[in-house]
């Protein structure tokens, strides 16, 4: 009950204004602010617990204990030993030597997802840093800058982190209202200055698993929204090729107890219950093909697996994942040294993630191939009048088809890998950062699969018998639809309509009509 409560809330997070970090957040919490914008405060507890971890740092640095990043080097150089006077130098170090990514920028709100997520693992209260030095951040979500950091040639985290940490000191780039600028000019234009790490900021502010989970969260909840429209769709799809709901039956689903394969065929059901097309064609076949009969096993099967990562993924963004860890003991105030920082976790599910995302996609290929296959579907060929002189809807799938080969090589798991690092000190690496980077393209493309069939379903509608109407779900997409993308009786520049139908799917949209119509999905 708990999962699907989740899954319901889903389409919340741009309804919420304000996020205050202190207690365990949610991923709609988490979209909030990193996609939708939502003004960060911080609770009393959160600066209680940053204060007291810092103070620790301090005692220890007084005292001559010896930890790892804090006054030693990193890595395969942690037996060297930094006098307290040039602790501040280190963190600088770090920054500047560790920001090495390259290529194109990371999204804006790929950013704004890590710098949250190093918000939330540093305000657990373990790393030692500055209150100061995170309101820096906070204000960086809130005032719209955005640091320039490269998305290319990362192992799990350090170099992109490393990126956006220097613009604290007034390095590196950032973005403020589109506009890139050199980072003393950014923090001038959102009226902040530049500051100086003390010690541990610098390592704290570029390790852990920041990037990965930010990244990961953003095409997680992406996916989710995705597999709920991929119901939608292929109900839609279902209903005007004549299949039979028989197939969907709580009876056939009851003995094979997978809950998100019966929330699936309930959420089928649901759509078509009031359809005159549905109950008409009922006994049209005895068996339809598989991409139709089999949405409750397939769809299901992929939601579990994105369930499954939501646990993960929410567990991540309220951690502490730092290294090394300052364990609030007024009597040590060491340094625990360990890997929290490892990626796994997040990189196995954001694998995981994405095969299931590309099994979603495959099935609506083969759905849309249905759709537009006369032999197939009944229908005119490619659903378009004067075939022949007209291509109609023949290419989109072949559009499809090349997203999908994208999907399938993307689908390859990235966290198999290993190529070690820092002279072998770090001689397993995890590579969840790799996996989560693909995670989002493979939501992307998986977006763009579902709109190319729900443009088929679009254009199939005009040749049903008139006096059968669809079921008022169906009917309410329909008619948004009809809004923007026109009855397509000849060829038309197809493009236009194909990004107009990839907003609806990316935006929500086609959820909020059904939802709006018939209530909560499952």
């Amino acid at each position: 009950m708990v999962e699907r409560v989740k899954e319901e809330k889903s389409l919340r997070a741009k309804e919420i204004e304000k996020v205050i970090l202190g207690n365990s957040i949610t991923l709609d919490e988490f979209m909030a602010v990193a996609r939708f914008g939502a003004y960060v405060e911080f609770s009393e507890s959160y600066r209680e617990r940053v204060e007291r971890s810092g103070r620790l740092v301090e005692k220890g640095i007084k005292e001559g204990k010896v930890m790892y990043g804090v006054n030693t080097g990193f890595g395969a150089l942690s037996t060297e030993l930094i006098s307290p006077e040039k602790t501040a130098q280190l963190q600088r170090n770090i920054l500047l030597s560790h920001a090495t990514s390259v290529g194109e920028p990371l999204e804006k709100e790929d950013v704004r997802a890590t710098m949250l997520m190093v918000l939330q693992n540093l305000g657990q209260g373990y790393s030692g840093v500055r209150i100061e030095t995170l309101e820096m951040y906070r204000k960086f979500l809130n005032a719209g800058l955005t640091p320039f950091a490269p998305r290319e040639g990362s192992v799990g985290y350090l170099s992109p982190e490393a990126h956006m940490a220097l613009v604290l000191l007034g390095e590196g780039k950032a973005f403020v209202n589109g506009e890139l600028l050199s980072a003393k000019e950014a923090l001038l234009r959102v009226g902040m200055e530049p500051i100086e790490l003390t010690a541990k900021e610098g390592l704290a502010l570029t390790s852990g698993t920041t990037s990965p989970t930010g990244i990961g969260a953003l095409a997680l909840y992406d996916m989710l929204k995705a597999a709920k429209i991929a119901d939608i769709i292929g109900a839609m799809t279902l209903e005007v090729l004549k299949g039979t709901t028989r197939a969907f039956d709580d009876r056939l689903m009851s003995v094979r107890p997978h809950q998100e394969q019966r929330n699936t065929a309930g959420n089928i059901r649901r759509i078509l219950e009031d359809s005159m097309i549905a109950k008409k064609f009922v006994d049209y076949r005895l068996q339809d093909a598989l991409s139709l009969r089999s949405i409750p096993q397939l769809h299901g099967a992929a939601k579990k697996t994105l369930l499954d990562a939501l646990k993960t993924i929410e567990i991540e963004i309220n951690s502490c994942c730092d290294n090394p860890i300052v364990w609030p003991d007024e009597d040590d105030g060491g340094a625990l040294s360990g890997c929290n920082c490892d990626s796994s976790y997040v990189g196995i599910e954001m694998d995981s993630a994405c095969i299931a995302a590309t099994l979603i996609a495959k099935m609506s290929e083969r759905r849309n191939n249905r759709l537009i296959n006369g032999h197939l579907s009944g229908y005119p060929t490619f659903l378009i009048r004067n075939a022949g002189l007209n291509s109609g809807l023949m290419i989109p799938q072949y559009t499809q088809a090349g997203i999908l080969n994208d999907m399938k090589i993307l689908s390859h798991p990235a966290t198999v890998d290993n190529i070690p690092t820092c002279a072998d000190q770090e001689d397993y690496v995890a590579m969840g950062y790799n996996a989560a980077k693909k995670a989002r393209q493979v939501a992307i493309k998986l977006e763009y699969v579902l709109a190319i069939e729900l443009l088929s379903v679009h254009c199939a509608h005009q040749f049903v018998e008139t006096d059968l109407l669809p079921g008022s779900a169906s009917r309410e997409v329909l008619a948004r639809i009809a809004q923007s993308v026109p009855t397509i009786e000849e060829d038309v520049y197809l493009y236009p309509h194909l990004q107009t139908l990839i907003e609806m799917v990316h935006s929500g949209e086609i959820i909020e009509c059904v939802e709006n119509t018939i209530g909560k999905l499952l």
